[in-house]
């Protein structure tokens, strides 16, 4: 019996030590910065990279429309004809336009098609069921022709944020796409 009080006494100590170093526990504030922040942090950089990347998407789109609309005057000044400018010419003289920021040996694709009035010009998208078709012509015209110069990247993203994504295309890729349409005016 006397063990059974011992024991009993010994439990009650226990609880009464545990319940204290719970209220302590609970009335300690010297951790809680930290867990603030760990609860704060990982959505507050998740935002901040999806807003990096959202700004290095449309600064590479304006990169490629300056490109596309730089080298377009090639074309319509009738200097690549003059000097007999083949795909691979073209495309080497655009790459020169833009600098570092994309692939332009793997993943720049030039597509330059030439039409006789503003009223035939396809503007068929290249992308179907969310796959590009990278299947590109070069044919720059002459002297009054309508010509199209369009310039295609895929574009990877890395972060995808509550749905809302920047991708287009398979593989966790964007499409930036840039087009310059004009008249081929008179060259020698």
């Amino acid at each position: 019996m006397f063990d059974t009080a011992r024991l009993n006494v010994a439990r009650g100590l226990r609880a009464l030590k545990r319940s204290r170093l719970l209220r302590r526990f609970v009335r300690q504030k010297d951790g809680s910065a930290a867990v603030e922040f760990a609860l704060v942090a990982t959505p507050f950089i998740a935002l901040l990279f999806a807003i990096i990347e959202t700004a290095m998407v449309f600064f590479a789109g304006q990169t490629l429309e300056a490109a596309a609309a730089d080298s377009a005057r090639l074309i319509m000044t009738g200097e690549a004809q003059s000097k007999g400018f083949s795909k691979s010419d073209f495309k080497t003289q655009v790459c020169n336009r833009i600098y570092g920021l994309f692939d332009c040996a793997g993943g720049l694709y030039v597509d330059v098609k030439s039409y006789s009035s503003f009223a035939s010009v396809n503007t068929a998208s290249p992308v179907t069921n969310k796959t590009f078709n990278t299947t590109t012509t070069y044919s720059p015209g002459t002297v009054g022709d309508i010509v199209v110069v369009s310039l295609y990247y895929q574009w990877p993203i890395y972060v995808s944020m509550l749905g809302n994504n920047l991708d287009n295309l398979n593989g966790g890729k964007r499409l930036l796409a840039a087009t310059s349409v004009f008249r081929v005016e008179p060259y020698k």
